[in-house]
């Protein structure tokens, strides 16, 4: 009784339209329900009995039907449910909108994920054979739907493909072995025979020849012969005649390198640890001073080229100044020249003193200079022979001195042999030689250097620096290979003259 007043307060509360058709049929399911706890209380002792027990389960078997059945419902009554009204949850903070954020889509992705993984796996992950087979026989029971006439063919079919046991007779005199499809027979090759080739080389060996023996040709020019006559042109002939042209001596030459030691320089040289995108710092930091260094060279020539064009400038100008101021008193000097009259000059006498003229030397001037020129020899004399004396006292230490230099030398000369041009890094210290191809300068290097903050971890993120292509014809230009050019940007062209032009000096005769 107490689940048959919880189906009623449900139905009471869930469904008004079918109240009293669902009432009814509780009411009709609860009776059979009491018949049968009666019957099973009465006769609690004969359970085992065959018709008693069969009755009871017929009785189950309809109550548990009963209960299965579905409400019946028209179309036009609806769900009998009251809408559902729209709950907002609260929005008041930020906690509240990330506590009450809609999962809904997630979760029903994560429980159709899960299915598929029950199932067997996640489709999107599994691969086409899993999914798809390739039917590469068809359907066995398409044939058996066309018709008769469309497997039997058409008569001229069988009318071609229609072969007898019995051969045919043949109308040749000889047996008919050589029947066949009509097809042209391929020419029986001949091997019996010898080749021209052959039997030429076999006269040769009959003859004494060999493979080894050396056959002697006709001299192609006559020691003892007469000089060829030129070739006479002919006068009159209007074409000139064809100058082919020849071949520079240069061209079969190696390049010759434009360093200065003259040894080569690789294609393309192998850089060093400063390069690296991510170097150790000592590398980078030798680099970095090595750079700073020939940047702060550079910049002090170009201020001295600037102090000494300055200093030219102000010398031409100071003397540019004195020849006015020269040109001046000498205008000045003509005029007074000019106004002298019978000895008095019109200004006032120059007080300066006038230039000593040169005199004559005396016996007793000349024997002091060549004294004086004796003495100096003298001493220059004893200097050398008393620094002699001094390297004759120190002879050991000068031998030792040389012996190091040698050493260091050949240190040197065997490091620079042990370094191949393949693994020189980079030619920082090698000077260019004073003569170069062509008339333009080499062009400078470009500063493939990062700074310390631009440096990166990461290739991504890496700035590049420098351009392949350059780095490539310069290595082309060192190498002497090709000269140095220098890029026109406009090509001249003839200057167009705009005139009036003359309309009366056209006539016509």
């Amino acid at each position: 009784m107490g689940q048959l007043s919880k189906l009623l307060d449900s139905e009471l509360v869930g469904r008004n339209g079918n109240f009293s058709l669902r009432l009814q049929e509780e009411v009709e399911l609860g009776d059979v329900r009491k018949e049968v706890e009666m019957m099973r209380s009465e006769c609690g002792h004969f359970v085992s009995g065959q018709g008693l027990t069969g009755e009871i389960r017929r009785k189950e078997v309809d109550v548990r039907g009963f209960a299965d059945m579905p409400v019946l419902q028209s179309k036009t009554a609806g769900s009998g449910d009251a809408p559902k009204q729209f709950n907002q949850p609260s929005r008041k903070g930020k906690k509240a909108w990330r506590k009450n954020v809609d999962v809904t889509e997630v979760q029903e992705g994560l429980e159709e994920l899960n299915k598929e993984i029950i199932r067997g796996g996640v489709i999107k992950e599994k691969a086409s054979e899993d999914l798809f087979t390739l039917d590469t026989t068809g359907d066995s029971q398409l044939p058996k739907k066309f018709n008769k006439h469309i497997k039997k063919g058409l008569k001229a079919d069988e009318i071609i493909n229609a072969r007898s046991a019995v051969p045919a007779v043949s109308m040749r005199k000889r047996p008919g072995d050589k029947t066949t499809n009509g097809l042209i027979p391929a020419k029986r090759q001949k091997t019996s025979w010898v080749s021209h080739k052959e039997l030429a080389r076999l006269k040769r060996v009959a003859d004494g020849e060999h493979e080894n023996t050396i056959q002697i040709k006709d001299a192609t020019y006559d020691l003892w012969g007469m000089p060829e006559a030129p070739k006479e042109t002919n006068v009159d002939d209007f074409l000139e005649e064809e100058v082919k042209a020849k071949v520079p001596k240069s061209m079969k030459q190696e390049p010759l390198s434009l360093l200065k030691s003259g040894k080569q320089v690789p294609a393309v040289q192998k850089p060093s640890g400063g390069y690296s995108y991510n170097p150790m710092f000592t590398d980078y930091e030798e680099r970095l001073a090595y750079e700073s260094e020939k940047a702060l060279e550079a910049e002090r020539k170009r201020l001295e080229e600037e102090e000494a064009e300055r200093l030219k400038q102000e010398a031409a100008a100071r003397s540019a100044a004195e020849a006015e101021a020269a040109e001046a008193r000498a205008n000045l000097s003509e005029w007074e020249e000019d106004s002298e009259w019978e000895g008095f000059q019109s200004g006032a006498e120059d007080d300066k003193a006038s230039a000593k003229r040169p005199q004559r030397k005396t016996q007793a001037q000349r024997n002091r200079i060549k004294r004086r020129k004796e003495e100096e020899r003298l001493a220059k004399h004893k200097a050398a022979i008393k620094a002699q004396r001094r390297q004759e006292h120190r002879i050991k230490e000068i031998a030792e001195e040389i012996e190091e230099k040698d050493r260091n030398k050949a240190l040197v000369l065997a490091e620079a042999a042990n370094d191949s041009d393949d693994s020189v890094s980079e030619l920082r210290d090698e000077k260019l030689r004073r003569k170069q191809l062509g008339k333009y300068k080499l062009p400078e290097r470009d500063l493939e250097l990062v700074l310390p903050d631009e440096l990166q971890e990461s290739l991504r993120l890496l700035k590049p620096e420098g351009n392949l292509l350059r780095d490539r014809y310069r290595s082309m230009l060192v190498r002497g290979k090709v000269e140095s050019r220098r890029h026109i940007p406009f090509k001249k062209q003839a200057k167009r003259k705009y005139t009036e032009k003359w309309t009366y000096k056209d006539f016509m005769i």
